[in-house]
C-alpha cells in the first residue's frame, strides 16, 4: 500500500509546485494569509456536538426575505461565507441587515435596487435564488450568470423557462440576465423536466405573489423546499403540497415579514456522522432531524454502526472496523443526497470490503476521489461509478478541497488517517461548515487551523 501511495503522491507535487510557487509569491505581495487545516489522525471521537441550521434553507429564506415586507428575522442561521454572500446581496440592494450570532435580521422596506454586481454573483451558486425574488418584487432583475462550486452542468435554463411562463421576458447578453415583468406577474401551470430544488425555489418565490394560481408539477420535495414553503406562509403567502411531486401556490398580493427558525442541517449531520464512523467513534448529534436523513441512515447500520434516536438527538457508535456497503445511488428526494456522497466514500474507504457509488445528479463530483487516493484509498472511477476497495488504513498526505462537499470527505479521510494531513482551499468548506474544526476539537481530534 506504501508504494502505491507514493508514486502518485510524488507525481502529483511535482505537477503542483509552478501553483503553489505563484501562490505564495502572489499571496507575499498582496499581504495575504493561506489558511490550511492540518489533521493528526488516528484518535476516536467521543461527545456531544450541536448541529448548524441548514445553508441550503438558510440562502433561500434570506432570498425570500426580500418579499416580506418589513424586518425579517431568521434565527438558527449558520455564519458560513455564503451566508455572508447573501446579506452582501440584500446590502447591495438597499435592505437593511443586522447580524448576531445565529441570526440575520433583513428588513426589505428599503430595497432601492433591482441589479446585482457580477462580484456578488461569482461568489455563490446559490446566488440565482434572487432572481425570483427580485423579479416579484421590483418587477425586473439585472444580474450575471452565478458561480460557486464546479460539479459540472448545473444549467439555470429550468428557471428561465419558469420564470418565462409566468411572464417575465429575459434577454440573455454576454454573461447577463436582463429580465422586466410588464406588470403583476402571471399564475400558471409549469411541469419540470428535472425535480429542480433551485427552480422550484425560484417559481416558489415568483409565484408566491403572482395573479391567480401556479401548479409546479415535478416540484422538488427536499426539506429545503418545506423550509422555504414555510417561512413564505407564515408571511401570508397560499402554498399547498409542499414537499409532494405537485406544489399549488395561489398568488396574494403582498407579503408581510415574520420571524422563522432554519431547519437543522441535515448533510452536516451526515458529515459528523461519518466522522465517528470513520474514527470508531461514539457521538452525540443534538439538534438533529433523522426523518431528514431516512434514506442515509441504513448506510451506517449496514456499514455495522449502531443508531440510536432521541427526541432532539441522534446517536451513532462505531465498531473498530467497519463494513463494506452494498451500493449507493444518488437521487433526487427522498433518495440518497448527492451531498452526501463524498463523506461517505471516504468512510468506506477503510471499511472492510468492495462498496460502490452511482452519481446520478452531477457528472463531475468524483474530483475528491483522486485527492483520497492519493492519502492510499483504492478507488477507481469509470464515468458515474466509483468502486471504493476498502484498504486497511490512510496515510496522511497534503491534499487540497476540491469542492465543499469534497472537502468534507478529506476533513474525514485525515481523521481516520496514519500521519498529518495538511488540507489547503479551506474556503471551500467555510462556504457550508460552521466551525467544523473547533467542534472536531471538542470531539477530540487533532486538527488546527494554520496560517502558511
Amino acid at each position: 500500500m506504501q508504494a502505491r501511495h507514493r508514486a502518485p503522491t510524488g507525481r502529483a507535487v511535482s505537477r503542483r509546485k509552478p501553483l503553489l510557487l505563484f501562490r505564495t509569491i502572489f499571496c507575499g505581495e498582496m499581504g495575504l494569509n493561506m489558511e490550511i487545516l492540518r489533521i493528526d489522525g488516528g484518535r476516536r471521537l467521543d461527545g456531544a456536538v450541536t448541529i448548524h441550521g441548514a445553508k441550503n434553507s438558510a440562502l433561500p429564506l434570506l432570498a425570500a426575505s426580500l418579499l416580506a415586507r418589513g424586518t425579517s428575522e431568521i434565527t438558527n442561521c449558520p455564519q458560513l461565507s455564503d451566508v455572508a454572500a447573501s446579506v452582501n446581496i440584500l446590502r447591495h440592494l438597499g435592505c437593511r441587515v443586522e447580524r448576531s450570532e445565529g441570526t440575520v435580521a433583513v428588513d426589505s422596506l428599503p430595497l432601492s435596487r433591482s441589479d446585482v454586481p457580477d462580484s456578488l454573483m461569482r461568489e455563490m451558486r446559490s446566488s440565482i435564488i434572487f432572481l425570483g425574488a427580485l423579479i416579484a418584487r421590483t418587477g425586473e432583475a439585472h444580474m450575471s450568470f452565478p458561480g460557486g462550486c464546479e460539479l459540472g452542468a448545473r444549467p439555470i435554463d429550468l428557471h428561465l423557462a419558469a420564470l418565462r411562463q409566468l411572464g417575465v421576458k429575459i434577454i440573455e447578453e454576454r454573461g447577463r440576465l436582463l429580465c422586466r415583468a410588464g406588470g403583476r406577474l402571471k399564475g400558471t401551470a409549469i411541469a419540470l423536466d428535472f425535480p429542480s430544488v433551485g427552480a422550484t425555489e425560484n417559481i416558489l418565490l415568483a409565484a408566491s405573489t403572482a395573479e391567480g394560481k401556479t401548479t409546479i408539477l415535478n416540484a422538488a420535495r427536499e426539506p429545503e423546499i418545506v423550509d422555504l414553503c414555510a417561512y413564505l406562509s407564515r408571511c401570508g403567502a397560499r402554498i399547498q403540497g409542499a414537499g409532494e411531486g405537485a406544489i399549488t401556490v395561489e398568488g396574494v398580493e403582498r407579503l408581510t415579514a415574520a420571524p422563522y427558525r432554519v431547519m437543522p442541517d441535515r448533510i452536516e449531520t451526515v458529515t459528523y456522522l461519518a466522522a465517528g464512523a470513520v474514527t470508531g467513534g461514539r457521538l452525540a448529534l443534538r439538534g438533529a432531524e433523522p426523518a431528514h436523513i431516512a434514506t442515509v441512515l441504513p448506510v451506517f447500520e449496514e456499514a455495522g454502526c449502531e443508531l440510536t434516536c432521541r427526541p432532539g438527538e441522534l446517536e451513532i457508535r462505531a465498531p473498530a472496523r467497519l463494513r463494506r456497503v452494498r451500493s449507493i445511488r444518488t437521487m433526487p428526494y427522498p433518495g440518497f443526497p448527492t451531498d452526501a456522497q463524498a463523506p461517505l466514500m471516504a468512510m468506506t474507504s477503510v471499511a472492510d470490503g468492495t462498496s460502490v457509488f452511482v452519481e446520478n445528479i452531477f457528472e463531475n463530483r468524483y474530483k475528491h476521489a483522486g485527492e483520497l487516493i492519493r492519502m492510499g484509498a483504492n478507488i477507481k472511477v469509470e464515468g458515474r461509478v466509483a468502486v471504493v476497495e476498502g484498504v486497511e488504513s490512510l496515510s496522511g498526505a497534503p491534499v487540497e478541497c476540491t469542492d465543499l462537499r469534497g472537502g468534507a470527505a478529506l476533513v474525514i479521510a485525515g481523521l481516520a488517517a496514519d500521519g498529518t494531513t495538511s488540507l489547503r482551499e479551506i474556503h471551500h468548506l467555510d462556504r457550508g461548515y460552521e466551525g467544523l474544526d473547533s467542534a472536531l476539537q471538542g470531539l477530540g481530534a487533532h486538527i488546527q487551523r494554520i496560517e502558511e
